[in-house]
């Protein structure tokens, strides 16, 4: 679920007949969305919050369902934050990196836009949790209406399904996922179809599109009113993907996908539920499944369950694809990626990423055994991470775009007034058991702050006992060292000093080679770089050459590589004459100004742990020295 590179993105676009990416973008981006019918109604009526299964509750819940799906999804992501691309690609991450730009002239707003962008994605790695948990859950829960003395096999079931779903990751999705635009269309046309049914039976549900129900709701039951919002909720889960997948499909294959298919088949089987609700209110027990026909309900639980691992699928691979984002950006330590297609750079793996979201969803289906139970977890992290989107966007419209305020500001108003609504019905949830997402959101939060918090005092140690990089070319001059042939390669995040691994080397071997390279690798806030704006190369004499190599947040970092592409007389980097030296820092906790003693253990321990330039660089194995040194925090 990754981004592809923008030309294979573009020729695929092109290519593409407009039905077939409209079905691939139905199996991708609407898993998610897509099975919230299976729990979203049977949590409003049996979570205990007292809606009545009555005409006047049924169609004041299903009024405030339906115009949510046109406020939040129809018009804010499709109209407005789907435009809110970063050279095509979206998300969280893609979306801050873009504000961060668009406020470049405000350091302080700057600020409080990467940490709203941060907390945004640290809330969607506990929604990557919830998810699978709760879509498995609800769907294998099926299961008990149609065999009855099997409910306690549904927490095992829904395990051996989710462990299968993890242990499969690391074979990638290209295989499987010509298979979650079939399934997943064949999954909203029976939605649309069940929906039919059930209004044919009790056609006055309808009534329930005139928003004046929903508004008589609040004013009924004014103490439920916000409270009951947190249940509502659930039909928006997986908006946020629309826009994270931008970068796969392209803005108008999703938006033609919602409007022609996803949309209508999901108000249909909203209102079809709603309907079997009004003819028997014992119903609100199961009303997904209790709406289809007896002969129907194991293949439904059959097709529920491929659409819920679809969904959980689509969230596990965002997470991969968000954590390679922040990564690049500097906000998580480095671990190693594993590609898993030739053909698509998006599609990739991460171990630690995948075994601890597996963790985390076992504890979860441990924790809560219920889809209901759960149900208690999941909106928190959804409804926050809605909220950091909607103000990123805020910024990027008026400071990037400029749009006028007197059109602009009223819009982004009505979509922080909404995001607030649903983010507030759900903080109560923090103390029903919707903790999970919060603590997991805050610690994810600490460890990223203090990941880039802890590069940058890092860095400013080590030019604290830097030596000029000209001082010690003239020194050079004045004595210079014995040469060996070939290209010393030195890997330094300031390009303008001496790496320490250089000096290191020449202390203990006395030697320099004939070409020195200071390579600088840096991170744009754009998601790819082009070929021809990849490398910037200086030359100081004596054999010192300055290469800084530029990289998107979606480019894969090959830096032999991209140093090919550096066509100089002077230089050579055939891979048999061309050594690269490494510097690795041990950092020592201590009382010198910075962070905290604890945040600076946390990051000592962190630097320790994380993978090395050595892989993530792709570099040689047998062409590598690696150089270690003390650095006080």
């Amino acid at each position: 679920m990754g981004q592809a590179s923008s030309q294979a993105a573009g020729a695929e676009h092109s290519a593409a007949k407009p039905i077939g990416m409209l079905v691939a973008a139905v199996g991708v981006v609407y898993g998610d969305i897509g099975t919230s019918p299976l729990y979203t109604l049977k949590e409003v009526f049996s979570g205990g919050y007292g809606v009545p299964v009555n005409h006047d509750g049924v169609l004041g819940i299903l009024a405030l369902i339906f115009w949510s799906l046109i406020w939040v999804v129809s018009i804010k992501y499709m109209l407005f934050v789907l435009r809110a691309d970063n050279q095509g690609e979206g998300g969280i991450m893609a979306l801050t990196a873009l504000a961060r730009r668009a406020a470049a002239g405000h350091p302080k707003l700057r600020t409080l836009l990467v940490v709203c962008g941060l907390i945004g994605a640290a809330l969607f790695y506990g929604d990557s949790m919830i998810t699978p948990a709760i879509s498995v859950l609800s769907a294998i829960e099926g299961l008990g209406l149609a065999f009855e003395g099997i409910d306690h096999w549904v927490v095992p079931l829904s395990l051996v399904v989710l462990v299968a779903l993890f242990l499969i990751q690391r074979h990638g999705t290209a295989r499987i996922g010509i298979l979650f635009g079939p399934i997943m269309v064949t999954w909203f046309l029976v939605l649309g179809a069940l929906g039919v049914y059930g209004i044919s039976q009790h056609p006055e549900v309808l009534q329930a599109i005139n928003p004046v129900w929903g508004v008589r709701f609040f004013m009924v039951h004014t103490g439920m009113g916000i409270a009951i919002l947190g249940a509502v909720v659930l039909a928006l889960t997986g908006a946020e993907a629309l826009y994270a997948d931008m970068g796969h499909f392209g803005r108008k294959p999703i938006a033609r996908a919602w409007f022609i298919l996803v949309l209508p088949a999901l108000v249909l089987n909203y209102f079809g539920q709603g309907a079997l609700l009004l003819g028997d209110p014992e119903a609100a027990r199961n009303p997904f499944y209790l709406l289809a026909p007896s002969w129907a309900l194991i293949p439904l639980v059959g097709l529920s369950t491929m659409a819920t691992v679809i969904a959980s699928q689509a969230v596990i691979s965002g997470a991969f694809s968000l954590t390679r984002q922040a990564i690049q950006l500097g906000y998580i330590p480095r671990m190693h990626i594993q590609h898993t297609s030739s053909a698509e750079q998006g599609q990739i793996y991460i171990g630690a990423v995948n075994w601890s979201l597996m963790v985390g969803v076992i504890l979860l289906v441990l924790g809560f055994e219920s889809s209901g139970a759960l149900a208690s977890a999941y909106g928190v992290a959804v409804t926050g991470t809605m909220l950091m989107t909607t103000i990123l966007v805020s910024a990027v419209m008026l400071l990037l775009w400029k749009w006028p305020p007197v059109l602009a500001v009223p819009v982004l108003l009505g979509f922080l007034l909404v995001d607030g609504l649903y983010f507030a019905a759900n903080v109560p949830k923090i103390v029903q058991g919707g903790a999970f997402p919060v603590i997991a959101g805050i610690v994810l939060f600490v460890l990223m702050t203090t990941w880039k918090r802890g590069k940058q005092l890092l860095v400013e140690r080590l030019d604290e006992g830097g030596l000029p990089l000209p001082i010690f070319i003239s020194s050079i001059r004045v004595q210079p060292p014995h040469r060996v042939q070939g290209t010393a390669v030195f890997l330094t995040a300031r390009p303008d000093a001496v790496p320490h691994a250089l000096l290191h080397n020449l202390l203990h071997n006395q030697v320099l080679h004939e070409q020195v390279v200071l390579l600088t690798v840096v991170y744009e806030d754009i998601p790819r770089v082009p070929p021809q704006r990849r490398f910037d190369v200086d030359s100081y004499g004596e054999g010192f050459f300055r290469v800084i190599l530029h990289f998107g947040f979606t480019d894969e970092p090959d830096v032999p590589e991209a140093l090919k592409l550096c066509h100089l007389d002077d230089l050579n980097f055939s891979p048999m004459r061309t050594t690269y030296f490494l510097s690795r820092e041990t950092v020592i906790a201590s009382k010198l100004e910075g962070m905290a003693r604890w945040r600076e253990a946390l990051f000592a321990f962190m630097l320790k742990n994380a993978n090395g330039n050595l892989r993530f660089f792709n570099l040689p194995l047998n062409r590598v020295i690696e150089l270690g040194t003390q650095v006080e925090m």
